[in-house]
């Protein structure tokens, strides 16, 4: 995309948008019924999908938590951060430490009015407009140097969203994860991970399917050898690239994805 790009601040409920369909498979209520149709639609090829968002926020949670209470990390932009739901990034990197900032970004019109809503009486939180791949805009936006000193080791998080942006050589999730981790200091994080099937139907199908409900605001799925390109050159943290239902699990009878017609696929890297 080109720098700087103007987005829309219109909201168009007719069109579906991943960030309101993964709020309905999350029991949200910020969705509407184009969303919850395209939900239904997609479960008849892949009905694993609702238990695979609930993993992956479970995800998410662990990692968070996990770099703020044993990697000290007090700093994190998250990237595509969707609709506000319980137990945001914020909210558990304050349970470790009051003190920790978090700067969400996301190009949805609606995150950005239900976000700055929830996040107005938390001065360490901020919500940005703007697409993830626009690392200038970003990196250099008022609410971000105010929140976050890339001087100091920080997290940067890209949680199941760079299925939503295609393949470039400028733009793609290779050329976004290599230009953002490029300002971080060692003993900073990368937390990245998408859907993927290792089954050529299913990832023909679900793109198609996306790619035209959305409107052309989609990628596609990939396979884990696309996700593990995305870490090379960082130290990735045990257990590795995984299904997220298995990475660092709270115990052993924690949720796993039964199913496996597609799946959440990715890790953490710190660099070097």
């Amino acid at each position: 995309m080109q720098p700087g790009k103007q987005l829309s601040t219109s909201i168009d409920a007719t069109v579906p948008t991943a960030a309101r369909m993964y709020d309905h498979y999350l029991g949200g209520k910020d969705n509407y019924a184009a969303d919850r149709a395209a939900c239904e639609e997609l479960d008849k090829v892949v009905p694993s999908t609702r238990a695979l968002a609930l993993n992956n926020r479970r995800f998410l949670q662990r990692v968070v938590r996990t770099l703020a209470a044993e990697y000290g990390i007090r700093q994190f932009l998250d990237h595509g951060s969707g609709l506000p739901t319980q137990d945001n990034v914020h909210q558990v990197a304050q349970q470790v430490d009051p003190s920790s900032r978090v700067v969400y970004v996301d190009n949805d019109p609606m995150v950005l009015v239900h976000g700055r809503a929830l996040l107005e009486q938390n001065e360490r939180t901020a919500v940005i407009h703007a697409d993830m791949r626009d690392t200038e805009a970003i990196f250099s936006h008022p609410d971000t140097k105010r929140l976050i000193d890339f001087s100091q080791p920080a997290a940067v998080l890209f949680n199941s969203v760079f299925h939503c942006i295609p393949d470039s050589d400028s733009d793609g999730p290779l050329a976004v994860a290599r230009r953002v981790a490029q300002p971080l200091v060692p003993g900073s994080f990368m937390v990245m991970c998408q859907l993927v099937s290792e089954d050529v139907e299913v990832r023909d199908f679900v793109t198609g399917f996306m790619d035209q409900a959305t409107q052309g605001h989609w990628g596609r799925v990939r396979q884990e050898s696309d996700v593990a390109e995305w870490f090379e050159g960082m130290d990735i943290l045990e257990p590795g690239l995984v299904e997220v239902s298995t990475w660092r699990p709270d115990s052993e009878v924690m949720p796993r994805q039964l199913t496996h017609e597609w799946i959440e696929f990715g890790g953490v890297g710190r660099i070097r």
